[in-house]
């Protein structure tokens, strides 16, 4: 007697294999759309970051670069965002200043071109150069290593220029390198670091791996420009020229030199002791004589001070009343006495 087809034990084996090949497939298709809203979500992270990395340079202003106002970093209202007051004018409370431009680190502006220095949070934190417009808006964005330390624009607006701490974090400690940078932004060409410029020093032409450059500052051509030179525990200042690719040093120890708007002189910071414990007076060099004067600020500055005339100096000094920092004024020829301008603030720059 023949045996009749085992058919049911082969249908329960297709089907145990359906199930298993649906469940599989299944199986995948949740990982696959689980990977998906994953990157998704990760796509989504990285865009509203970089949208609100843009944002904090490209915020959308209440103004713009206009005539007779001083701009700054507010350290109070507003704080590390960019703020303007008049130009004139004494000191006046928070709620007087217009608040809500770019988040900066160091930032000076002239001419409709603005130069903000940021620094953002991460391992390894991120810096970044980001040119603005006349109306505060972000035209170009350069990464950046190390800490922003100085910030210049030409009277013309054309040259930028920028100073990053690469190591060590104040100019007072003897370990400390720099990275200085100078943008031309007419045509786009970058100098990302001044180190290779030549350097003549006491006549001669001037080799050593510690030069470093930082705080320049540009005469009215856009192609004369001065900065501080240090090497082997001196510093010096510099003249440049842009079209030689050339620097010469001129005198020792003056930092972080600033042209005033005539061209005419020189206002610097100038180590008067030793060590870091209050070493820095301003000082105002004339370039036709080469004489210096002391200013009346007998504190301790340690900064890049900012011409909003040809006869006034602002700085930055540790603030009072638990401020972290205030902007002061004081005359260029030595006279008077100094002047809190803007309580809260740092990186003062007039715009004329």
């Amino acid at each position: 007697m023949t045996s009749p087809p085992d058919t049911g034990a082969t249908g329960t084996t297709d089907t145990a294999d359906t199930v298993g090949t649906f469940r599989s497939l299944r199986s995948r298709i949740v990982a696959v759309a689980a990977a998906a809203a994953v990157l998704a979500g990760v796509a989504v992270a990285y865009t509203v970051h970089a949208a609100q990395d843009a944002q904090s340079a490209d915020a959308a202003s209440e103004f713009g670069l206009d005539r007779g106002n001083l701009y700054f970093r507010s350290t109070e209202a507003g704080a590390g965002r960019v703020a303007r007051l008049p130009a004139s004018g004494k000191a006046v409370p928070d709620a007087a200043r217009t608040t809500g431009g770019p988040s900066c680190e160091r930032f000076y502006a002239a001419a409709g071109t603005g130069l903000c220095l940021q620094r953002r949070a991460g391992i390894p934190p991120k810096s970044y150069a980001v040119v603005l417009d006349a109306e505060l808006r972000e035209k170009r964005r350069i990464a950046l290593t190390g800490i922003p330390n100085r910030a210049r624009v030409s009277a013309s607006g054309r040259m930028l220029s920028w100073t990053m701490f690469a190591t060590g974090d104040s100019y007072a400690g003897s370990s400390f390198s720099t990275r200085t940078s100078i943008l031309d932004t007419r045509t786009g060409y970058l100098i990302k670091n001044m180190e290779e410029i030549p350097l003549t020093l006491d006549g001669r032409r001037y080799h050593s791996p510690d030069v470093n450059y930082w705080g320049v500052t540009f005469t009215r051509d856009d192609n004369v420009f001065y900065a501080t030179v240090s090497t082997k525990g001196r510093t010096y200042l510099v003249r440049g020229d842009m079209k030689k690719w050339a620097a010469t040093a001129l005198r020792s120890n003056v930092e972080c030199p600033s042209l005033s708007p005539d061209n005419t002189r020189i206002a610097f910071k100038k180590r008067v002791r030793k060590g870091t414990r209050d070493p820095w007076r301003l000082y105002v060099l004339d370039l036709r004589t080469m004489r210096e004067r002391p200013l009346a600020e007998r504190r301790n500055v340690d900064d890049q001070a900012a011409w909003l005339d040809d006869d006034t100096l602002a700085y930055a000094l540790p603030g009072g009343d638990g401020r972290k920092q205030d902007i002061w004024s004081t005359p260029a020829d030595g006279s008077g006495r100094p002047t809190l301008r803007v309580w809260g603030g740092s990186s003062p720059a007039a715009v004329r």
